[in-house]
């Protein structure tokens, strides 16, 4: 399959454009500059150097691709990126998988697709391309929603590791349950979607884990040796430190096992548990000892 790829040297679209490689398909990857372009052509891609806002450009590519997968979305970009694909693949019936998030659905110890949105003030932005995509007619529109992301030693879950001065420095209290899934599982369902996906389906790519801000930061202060343990802080603290908006949805206590995707895509989450690498002191590299 013939496939067009944003965000292809981002966390998770990198991820993405190895896995599409590695089961055979051909990516032509959307980067911003010749820089990127580089970095995507040795992973295997066809560079188009552009911008998600240039309608005619991503018009052009999107009808020669077999499908889209989008995982560059942003408030800014997603108008003319969406709208753009959707007219150009319009009764052609080829996917296109859109990026949600996890955030969207508020508050829940068992978050499912069919949960309504309570969107934060961070996300309220999603919902616009979010139903144009799965409202689209004449075109496979999905959405997969990941939960926080880790794996490779990044994503959210640096919060915690880069502050443990004086102890591993909390997000709130950390009795806020977090949902996780590892990089390169979630690359996989992204494949999965887009080659076997329904119709107007949002897929949420979650690996059934879901520990607390404060057991991920005992975890870390077990696997990096910090003897002085966790920091709780208050949400007043929490939102001086990180802003609002930010931190509010840092502070949502969400659970989801992603049971749909399992089910309807055969998709498995097989990474060892973040909490688990992070208490053996792996998470940022083998015998990494210490919190970077």
């Amino acid at each position: 399959m013939k496939v067009l790829l944003t965000g292809a040297t981002g966390y998770i679209g990198s991820s993405v454009l190895e896995r599409l490689r590695a089961e055979g398909h051909d990516v032509t990857a959307l980067v911003r500059d010749d820089a990127k372009a580089r970095v995507v052509e040795k992973a295997g891609a066809t560079a188009l150097v552009g911008d998600v806002t240039d309608e005619a450009l991503i018009g052009q590519a999107a009808a020669a691709a077999d499908g889209v997968v989008h995982t560059a979305s942003t408030p800014e970009g997603d108008g003319a990126f969406i709208g753009a694909v959707l007219r150009a693949l319009d009764g052609s019936g080829k996917p296109f998988v859109h990026t949600g998030g996890i955030w969207s659905y508020g508050n829940g110890n068992a978050i499912t697709e069919e949960t309504p949105f309570d969107r934060p003030a961070l996300t309220t932005w999603r919902g616009a391309g979010e139903s144009a995509v799965l409202g689209a007619s004449g075109v496979r529109g999905m959405v997969v929603t990941p939960a926080l992301v880790y794996g490779r030693g990044a994503g959210l879950i640096r919060l915690l590791t880069d502050e443990t001065d004086e102890g591993v420095r909390l997000i709130g209290d950390g009795t806020q349950h977090w949902s996780t899934v590892d990089v390169d599982d979630l690359a996989a369902l992204y494949v999965r979607a887009l080659e076997n996906g329904g119709t107007g389906e949002t897929y949420i790519g979650a690996s059934g884990q879901n520990p607390t801000v404060r057991e991920l930061g005992e975890a870390i202060a077990t696997g990096f040796g910090i003897t002085a343990g966790v920091r709780p802080e208050s949400v007043a603290e929490t939102r001086a430190r990180l802003g609002e908006a930010f931190a509010d949805a840092l502070l949502l206590d969400e659970q989801a096992s992603g049971a749909k995707a399992r089910a309807e895509l055969g998709w498995q989450s097989v990474a060892r548990p973040l909490v688990e690498q992070l208490a053996d002191g792996t998470y940022l590299g083998e015998g990494a000892g210490t919190a970077a």
